[in-house]
């Protein structure tokens, strides 16, 4: 099926739009087992607006019922089921549902996949190599019917929600377990994708005060960020904005799968934001893209309500730099 809403430029849709690509997104979500009345169809009303908050709140995304790029990009990829189509390593790279559960079967039976994150790059690549070697099928990193029927054979069940499985995830922890457990000469990327320079730049000062080698990203694009981030080989990135109430600390977790390094970071950072008029609500894990593409254990800050933000940028430094500090002390739960 074309992507429609993804070709014409008709992103977001909203209550109140008509038209092809409305009738795509609800063909997509219906298929996916959200109801939509049959009087909407080709007309985006309430029913496919509750049908798209429900999808993403099931899918770590902001939930605000409108349908954005990141959103339609979700669904899209939650269309795909292993054995749809070849995985393989390309640019750009597949991404997918099926290439998260791949991931998430490799890492279970012992081959690094890196993080489940549904995207095929090289860490997918080498463990879908090696998990052919050992097979003793035809290796060439691709995935297709044979390594189904061989991942099917084997019987393990991966997909029982459990985040304590999976060889990435041991090897986070121990990462985690042997980095240093002080600032100096660590790397750490702090962005903000507008609006929020002052209070990046006050947040820079205090971590370079303490020795570490800080890098403050400013763009528009989450993903051009991420990007950037991996690129420097930062060991911890803070993702910064604000925004409607409440004040949230979000950290990449998706089905299966989490960064405990990442849940630890924002569970510390919840509990040194001053709670007088932020009230920050408990860390949460989602699937937004700079949660997602960053290879390193991310947060984003979402601060509110904004002008609170900008009185208090000083203050709300200190708090992120004081628990940024904790979590270099003790990156996960002791």
């Amino acid at each position: 099926m074309v992507d429609a809403a993804a070709d014409d430029g008709t992103l977001p849709l909203g209550v109140g739009d008509e038209g092809e690509a409305v009738r795509d997104l609800q063909r997509r979500l219906v298929a996916l087992g959200h109801e939509i009345a049959p009087v909407e169809a080709g007309s985006f009303a309430s029913s496919t607006e509750a049908a798209v908050r429900r999808f993403q709140e099931q899918h770590g995304l902001t939930v605000h019922g409108a349908c954005d790029r990141h959103t339609w990009a979700a669904v899209v990829e939650a269309g795909f089921h292993l054995g749809d189509r070849l995985l393989y390593l390309r640019r750009p790279m597949l991404r997918g549902d099926d290439v998260a559960l791949l991931q998430r079967q490799l890492g279970t039976i012992g081959f690094d996949a890196g993080r489940v994150d549904g995207i095929f790059g090289p860490d997918t690549e080498r463990a879908l190599r090696d998990f052919q070697r050992n097979c003793g099928i035809t290796t060439d990193a691709v995935c297709g019917p044979e390594v189904v029927a061989a991942l099917g054979k084997l019987g393990h069940k991966v997909d029982d929600g459990s985040t304590g499985s999976g060889v990435a995830l041991v090897r986070e922890q121990l990462r985690l377990q042997e980095a240093p457990r002080q600032l100096l000469d660590r790397r750490v990327a702090i962005g903000e994708a507008g609006g929020l320079g002052a209070l990046s730049n006050a947040l820079a000062q205090q971590l370079h005060r303490a020795g570490g080698h800080v890098h403050p990203l400013h763009h528009p694009d989450w993903s051009t960020q991420a990007r950037q981030a991996n690129e420097l080989g930062a060991e911890v990135f803070i993702a910064l904005e604000t925004g409607e109430p409440p004040t949230t600390v979000a950290f990449y977790a998706t089905e299966g799968w989490e960064s405990i390094g990442g849940r630890r970071l924002a569970e510390l950072l919840t509990d040194t934001l001053p709670t007088d008029g932020f009230a920050p609500e408990p860390a949460r894990g989602m699937r937004l893209p700079i949660l997602r593409e960053t290879r390193m254990p991310a947060v984003l800050v979402h601060l509110a309500p904004p002008e609170r933000v900008v009185a208090e940028t000083a203050g709300v430094a200190d708090a992120i730099a004081r628990g940024v500090r904790a979590w270099v002390q003790a990156p996960i739960d002791p």
